[in-house]
């Protein structure tokens, strides 16, 4: 009778555990029928100052990075010539039969070249049709057809929680599949101003950029972008642009080759818990007008510093980093309503959508440049001023304009190039050489703090100096 409860209790545990065996996910099939559609992209372009090390060739990672020194082995010495070419590796997939691809800007920015190769290792050059460094999209067209394309899903109907996939190059390795789970949805990034991020925790590094993200259907819901890491390689935190997001870019983008955002001439900040008190509302919800532009289309629809916008268009603004999204997909010229707070109440109006200029990199797509960048400086940054013509298309008195960066502590603080710098530490800056002597007179190991201007919103940066460019 023992030997046969204790029969019983196994057969039930074997069952326990072949349940619990099946419920875990086969991504077999998934990759079967999709891995096709994912190409390897690598970009050919002249060497810059961010990039030029003592090895040509030499991918993109940071030096406290346990891959650095792998990488390093494999290049040539250091008397190799230095009028060299530099070629990065990501990803991307194909999204249409006859070849048109989604990537990252960062990618394939100023790039003189750029080719893409299909997992049958067929190789094509690419024509860049459009690129938005505001949402880090960019769209490539290959000369080719009958080509395996991606099933697009709907990021929406995803839950925190259920399984995805991402298959790319991690560091150049052809084809890799990881996977995970959604950690959060809707997620706001600090200078990320137009993309809900997906959050996961898929395993993604450099070379997984651009990459697609699967749910188990097999279908594309975002694109892998980019990872929050203190190393540079991952850490269980990785973040992918929606895909509804990239399909509206792409599409502008094959329409125009260009993509139009809507603006209202407001820079924004957070409610939160003490200033939502302050102003008598009930929770810390929508975002803070800390300034209005002069003329702009909110000033004369009668927005004012220190209104708290709850509405637009319909819509709620349930915290600031929803507001330059919601603007930024209206349609420039409409005429939309605008529920703010002020005063203990709400207050109803009209505002007339402007057109947002143009990434602050070509400002007013005119083709003038503000003065060449200088040198790096003491926190790797390269800055240029801006012309007179730039301020007034930009609508500001002050500011200096970031060129490029070596890596080093500005690129780890989250700074990019295309940052606007209004000051530093409430200092107002207006001129590199300003800029300079403001940042020598800071000693090693003190903290400052950049006010940065990135589209529509303002935010402050800080960093500690613990060495040139450390």
């Amino acid at each position: 009778m023992i030997s046969k409860l204790i029969l019983i209790a196994l057969f039930g545990m074997s069952t326990a555990v072949s349940a619990q065996t099946r419920e875990l996910p086969d991504f077999t099939d998934l990759v079967e029928k999709q891995g096709a559609s994912v190409v390897n992209i690598s970009t050919v372009q002249a060497p810059s100052i961010a990039s030029n090390r003592a090895f040509p060739g030499m991918p993109n990672i940071p030096e406290d990075d346990p891959f650095f020194e792998f990488f390093r082995r494999q290049m040539p010495p250091h008397g190799a010539p230095k009028d060299f070419e530099s070629k990065s590796l990501g990803s991307g997939f194909i999204i249409t039969s006859d070849g048109y691809i989604l990537t990252n800007t960062h990618l394939v920015d100023s790039a003189e070249e750029i080719h893409v190769k299909l997992t049958d290792k067929r190789e094509f050059r690419a024509k860049l049709i459009g690129a938005d460094r505001r949402t880090d999209i960019a769209l490539l067209k290959i000369d080719a057809t009958g080509l395996p394309k991606v099933i697009q899903g709907d990021p929406g109907k995803l839950k925190v929680g259920e399984w995805v996939v991402a298959i790319g190059s991690p560091f150049g390795f052809e084809n890799s599949v990881t996977a995970g789970i959604v950690s959060a949805k809707g997620r706001s990034l600090a200078q990320e101003n137009f993309v809900p991020f997906i959050q996961t925790d898929v395993a993604i590094n450099p070379g997984n950029s651009g990459g697609p993200l699967f749910n188990m259907k097999g279908e594309v819901v975002g694109i892998n972008s980019q990872i929050y890491s203190r190393t540079g390689g991952f850490m269980g935190l990785s973040f992918a642009i929606p895909i509804d997001v990239a399909t509206e870019i792409s599409n502008q983008l094959i329409a125009s080759g260009k993509v139009s955002r809507g603006r209202i001439g407001v820079l924004i900040q957070e409610v939160t818990k003490e200033l939502a008190e302050s102003f008598g509302l009930p929770k810390p919800v929508g975002a803070l007008v800390a300034s209005v532009q002069k003329d702009g289309p909110a000033d004369k629809a009668g927005i004012q510093a220190k209104d708290v916008i709850l509405k637009f268009d319909g819509k709620p603004v349930s915290a600031s980093g929803d507001l330059p999204r919601i603007v930024g997909a209206t349609k420039p010229g409409s005429k939309v309503p605008v529920q703010v707070w002020r005063n203990g109440s709400t207050k109803e109006m009209i505002v007339a959508v402007d057109e947002l200029p143009p990434d602050e990199r070509n400002v007013g797509g005119s083709g003038k440049k503000g003065k060449a960048p200088e040198t790096s400086n003491r926190i790797g940054l390269m800055l240029s001023e801006f012309t007179p013509e730039q301020k007034q298309q930009l609508e500001i008195g002050n500011g200096l304009l970031v060129e490029d960066m070596l890596p080093g502590v500005a690129s780890r603080a989250g700074i990019r190039p295309g940052d606007v710098i209004l000051s530093m530490n409430n200092q107002d800056v207006k001129t590199v050489e300003q800029f300079n002597q403001l940042l020598n007179k800071i000693e090693k190991g003190r903290n400052i703090a950049l006010l940065i201007r990135r589209g529509d919103t303002a935010t402050f940066i800080t960093m500690k100096l613990n060495g040139d460019n450390k």
